[in-house]
Formats: structure tokens, C-alpha cells, sequence
């Protein structure tokens, strides 16, 4: 069976970030290679690039 990809709310996008940002201010690895410095934006480059180790749990409907 084929995995696809979830698609994530502005809100959980935005989530996922300031969560992954505030892990590599604390002095958590990179996870990919960048020229960044900001926690901010390698958190956004992560996200982009799908490394990012965090899940969303969304409520049954």
C-alpha cells in the first residue's frame, strides 16, 4: 500500500515549526545541511524537506 503524503493545516504547519525552531534554539542537530543560521528558517527548510520528526494527532471525526 502506497503512503501518501498528509496534507497539514496552516495552523499545523505553523505548529510543526515554532515546535521544531524552539527544539534547535535549545541546541537540538540540524537534521539536513544548510547555510542558515536562524532556528526559524532551518525549521521551515526541514519542514519542506519532510525530516522533520514531529506527528499531528487529529481527532476522530
Amino acid at each position: 500500500m502506497t503512503e501518501k503524503r498528509r496534507k497539514y493545516t496552516k495552523y499545523e504547519e505553523a505548529r510543526i515549526i515554532s515546535a521544531r525552531a524552539l527544539q534547535l534554539a535549545m541546541g537540538a542537530p540540524v537534521l539536513i545541511d544548510t547555510e542558515k543560521i536562524e532556528p526559524t528558517e532551518i525549521a521551515i527548510e526541514e519542514f519542506k524537506s519532510g525530516v522533520i520528526p514531529i506527528t499531528v494527532r487529529r481527532r476522530a471525526e
